[in-house]
């Protein structure tokens, strides 16, 4: 163990991982600090009936809405954090996100700097997670200066034919942009996608695509079931210690400078539980903004089924459409983002209609097609995670949701009019974890924001938070891409700025 590492970061998700390997090469030494373990390969990893119906990998713990009411999260503690249950979209915001765009029900307020200024390291990280697309087909997706290096995944057969109509009713689907090494997957027996754990199946995620290059260097280490409970600032301001527990141990370690990746949630109740003092209300928090200004994407999953269509493929999720992403079609404010789910199966469906015999939801699967429609969720200051001694209170203050309404309603229409009579739609509720972000965010003013537009603290100048906590915005796309983009920025920046070994 590293008792005074150059650099600690608390994480290994997407930013952590990819920080980590975007430091690696700095000769610095390097400690990660993981609260989970590696995911093993077992045959629980393909139950479907173990994941979505008793909720094998859900942890074992409750969250709190502001009325005391408790519920499970939908969160997962593991080397390579949410993205190993991710469905492995890595999508870029689009150019129009990162300024002030006017939804229905409020403002989506504008980055501290332009797309361009993040352009570079979207393809830098596009290369690290080895994405799978193609450009030209969505009139959304901005400028990219590199091509994608491999091509997209191929439609099988079912897929490429409800493309086919869409298209034909004037839509523009086009490949989603895919961190998935496709080859592997079909190889290992066609392991299940969306949700379901990847434990080096395919899925380019932060552990097999970031974390496993930055290990191997001698300057890097990892500590596994490290689970931090406290940050410890110093006279001077700057962040001295970190406390963590390790099977039942009270630990610390003094680092020179501190990367706070743990997730938009708990890096949030981390800086908040560690208040003393001189920073009684937590720390990095003298802009009061700690927590608050928190998003889940609106989200719906919709099922279009006909008797007359036979959905065989295995390999369901590769296209999407943004038609509705920046207008509603009409010259109305935008309502969101369509792509394809994962092959939903009657073991998936029946942890959702836990009171249809699967024998049944066998004959609506194998004659529907999934999407999952997305809307964006705005900041608001009231939309918050606080604590309550150990306890993590969540209150959610959803926004934009009519919008959201009637994205899925404009796609029931559609689909219906392809050819699919009957369409249902389910809504994902606060136990679905779809894209938190938010709680933590950068800016250029101090008072209004915890970190400067390098995710730096402005209260504590060797403290960074990278993870989806510093998102000023959630847009309307899987936001995986955007944090890499950022941890690759900020590493150079710390590499060539901030930290020399």
């Amino acid at each position: 163990m590293m008792n005074s590492p150059d650099i600690v970061i608390i994480g290994s998700g997407i930013g952590g991982a990819t920080i980590a390997a975007g430091l690696a090469a700095t000769g610095a030494d390097i400690l990660i600090l993981e609260a989970g373990d590696y995911i093993a390969d077992s045959p629980v990893n393909r139950d479907q009936r173990a994941i979505f119906q008793k909720g094998h990998f859900r942890p074992k713990e409750s969250w709190y809405e502001a009325n005391g009411a408790a519920f499970n999260p939908g969160n997962y503690y593991n080397v390579g954090g949410n993205s190993k249950f991710y469905g492995a979209v890595l999508s870029r915001y689009r150019r129009e996100d990162f300024s002030e765009i006017r939804h229905r029900e409020g403002v989506s307020p504008a980055w501290p700097f332009a797309y361009e200024e993040l352009e570079p390291w979207y393809s830098k990280a596009e290369a690290m997670y080895q994405v799978r697309g193609a450009l030209g087909a969505d009139p959304t997706e901005p400028e990219h200066s590199a091509a994608y290096s491999f091509s997209p995944v191929a439609d099988e057969p079912p897929v490429a034919d409800v493309r086919a109509r869409l298209k034909a009713k004037g839509l523009h689907p086009f490949s989603l942009p895919l961190a998935i090494d496709i080859e592997k997957w079909l190889s290992k027996g066609r392991t299940p996608w969306d949700a379901h754990p990847n434990s080096r199946d395919g899925k380019m995620d932060a552990e097999t695509a970031a974390l496993l290059k930055a290990l191997e260097y001698p300057n890097v280490k990892i500590e596994t079931s490290a689970r931090v409970t406290r940050l410890e600032a110093g006279a001077s301001g700057r962040i001295e210690r970190i406390h963590y527990e390790q099977h039942g141990e009270a630990r610390s370690v003094t680092p020179k400078l501190v990367i706070l990746s743990a997730g938009a949630v708990q890096s949030a109740a981390l800086l908040l539980r560690s208040a003393d003092e001189r920073y009684p209300r937590g720390l990095a928090n003298s802009s009061d903004q700690v927590g608050r200004n928190f998003m889940n994407h609106n989200s719906s999953a919709v099922i279009a089924v006909s008797p007359s269509f036979r959905n065989t493929a295995v390999y369901q999720k590769t296209f999407g459409f943004n038609d509705f992403y920046l207008s509603d079609g009409e010259g109305g404010p935008p309502l969101g983002n369509v792509q394809l789910l994962g092959k939903i199966s009657p073991a998936i469906l029946k942890g959702a209609m836990p009171r249809v015999p699967e024998w049944l939801l066998q004959r609506l699967t194998a004659h529907a097609i999934d999407f999952y429609a997305m809307s964006e969720d705005i900041p608001h200051p009231d939309s918050r995670i606080m604590i309550d001694g150990n306890r993590i209170v969540l209150h959610w203050r959803r926004t934009n949701w009519d919008a959201h309404l009637s994205l899925v309603a404009k796609l029931k229409g559609i689909l219906k009019s392809i050819g699919f009579p009957i369409v249902l739609s389910k809504p994902f509720d606060k136990r679905t974890p779809s894209h938190q972000c938010g709680t933590i965010r950068m800016g250029n003013d101090p008072a209004a924001a915890p970190l400067d537009p390098f995710c730096r603290s402005y209260d504590h100048r060797n403290l960074f938070v990278v993870d989806a906590g510093f998102l000023p915005t959630s847009a309307a796309v899987n936001p995986a891409l955007t944090i890499a983009s950022q941890a690759l920025r900020v590493a150079h920046h710390i590499s060539t700025e901030d930290f020399a070994p």
